[in-house]
């Protein structure tokens, strides 16, 4: 790794690391001359009990300087801490830091007497956990948002341990979605002139297609026919929030495995007309719910049409996560009596190893999952009306079409076991994405090329709206 540059390429980028470091230092020497004035050592360890003891004195200073001391030391101890020690601070966070219900009834009480909007602005004061504003004065401290982020990851892996989690989750959320505002936000392209730092993080952070390790990193860099962009906040220095690889391409992809094994396109003198979308990976799980992919996709779209302004075509290549699930659940309890007999039999190839590979077996498998794939986009739905497929649900809600759905699209391992191979093209025409999104948000209906639909006509399923999660 020689050859990978240890800063930023780019004057802005390597200049807003130097001020974000100004800036960090700056809070530093005010963390320590706080630590002083209120005769607290640095803390190298702890247990659970003192980490809440400076939660509640954090909570009750006043001073600015003894706060961001307070705030960096109870955010070092809990760093220090095991995770079921961790667990047990969450627990009682969730406990001590909701609402003041006794201050909520008393300005309910006053607001019903006499309704002002002075009063309706204390009755929300009232109502807001308290753990909001221990969130705020943590996030003072040196290094104070990533170390809320990853105590909000924390969070999330035991967030069904105790229903109260879930309080504290909403201020956690709260505090994040104005934190990281889409103003705040950064575009960058990574190549492979970028700090070998970013570049080990996109290796570990890749959630669709796993990075083997830098030679695979390079074939999705290096090439002249491949981008990456990521989403940076400034108080997350090196810290990639979403990022997504693009290939670019003569025609719309149906398989992955080129796109992995960085093959050019099939006429390399031929200027590329199609931008590919095929991985998109949120870095930080202590961002879990904070939208950032609508965003980066649109910019993307838009950076690369003032680049190449010969490309027409922006479509992703996507995994179907829910799709293997969400056939089993129908298998063992068909209650739209989707499968016959004969679709049964058929479908027990399914289970067999190397089934795709067998012409004989593949054929009448496709016949009966295709169709099979098309209610499960256009049709079924989670208990709760939701399109069951999360990556569908994303990609729809930011205005993409449901383009074609490709059998043995992924055959690797993964690919198989969560969708018997299928992948899918979502398109985004930027003529059609307001129009989409609207019809997707407002009417539940899913927005399909007419060849998914034929696939849907091509059995005669029922219109009613599938249960099975």
């Amino acid at each position: 790794m020689s050859d990978v540059s240890t800063v930023f390429s780019g004057s802005g980028a390597g200049m807003r690391a130097r001020s974000a470091s100004y800036v960090s230092d700056l809070i530093q020497s005010v963390a320590d001359r706080g630590r002083l004035l209120i005769g607290y050592p640095r803390l190298s360890g702890g247990d659970h009990p003192a980490v809440l003891r400076l939660a509640e004195a954090l909570m009750s200073v006043r001073g600015e300087a003894s706060g961001v001391a307070l705030a960096q030391q109870m955010l070092q101890a809990y760093a220090a801490l095991p995770i079921a020690e961790r667990r047990i601070v969450l627990n009682d966070m969730a406990r001590r830091y909701g609402p003041d219900l006794t201050a909520l009834m008393a300005a309910s009480k006053a607001f019903l007497a006499t309704p002002t909007l002075a009063l309706a602005a204390t009755v929300q004061k009232a109502a807001e956990p308290r753990a909001l504003e221990l969130i705020r004065r943590l996030n003072l401290a040196p290094g104070g948002t990533p170390s809320l982020v990853a105590m909000r990851a924390d969070l999330l892996a035991c967030l069904g341990s105790d229903p109260l989690l879930a309080d504290l989750d909403r201020a956690f959320a709260a505090s994040f979605a104005s934190w990281f505002n889409r103003g705040f936000l950064e575009m960058q392209r990574i190549d492979w002139s970028t700090s070998a730092n970013v570049l080990e993080k996109i290796i570990r952070y890749e959630a669709v297609h796993a990075i083997s390790g830098w030679d695979d990193l390079r074939r999705r860099l290096a090439p002249q026919d491949r981008r990456l962009y990521a989403f940076f906040h400034p108080a997350l220095i090196d810290e990639p929030l979403i990022f997504v690889e693009v290939a670019l391409t003569t025609a719309i992809p149906s398989t992955i495995a080129p796109l992995l094994a960085g093959q050019p396109s099939p006429a390399p003198d031929t200027p590329a007309n199609t931008a590919v979308f095929y991985s998109i990976s949120n870095a930080q799980a202590g961002l879990r719910g904070v939208s950032f992919g609508n965003f980066l996709i649109k910019h993307v779209v838009e950076e690369l049409k003032r680049e190449l302004p010969r490309l027409q075509t922006f479509v992703t290549l996507s995994p179907v996560p829910g799709f293997a699930a969400w056939l089993t659940s129908v298998i063992d309890n068909d209650t739209n009596g989707l499968l016959s007999p004969e679709d049964r039999r058929v479908l027990n190839f399914v289970d067999r190893p190397n089934w795709h590979e067998k012409a004989s077996a593949s054929e009448p498998v496709h016949r009966v999952l295709l169709p099979l794939a098309a209610h499960y986009f256009l049709r079924a739905r989670t208990p709760g009306g939701r399109v069951i497929d999360p990556v569908a649900r994303f990609h729809l809600g930011n205005g993409a079409r449901l383009e074609r759905i490709n059998p043995l699209g992924d055959v690797s391992r993964k690919g198989m076991a969560t969708s018997h191979g299928l992948m899918v093209n979502y398109i985004y025409n930027r003529d059609e994405i307001e129009a989409n999104h609207e019809i997707f948000a407002n009417k539940n209906e899913v927005v399909a090329a007419s060849a998914v639909r034929k696939l849907l006509r091509t059995r005669a399923v029922p219109k009613t709206v599938a249960s099975h999660a």
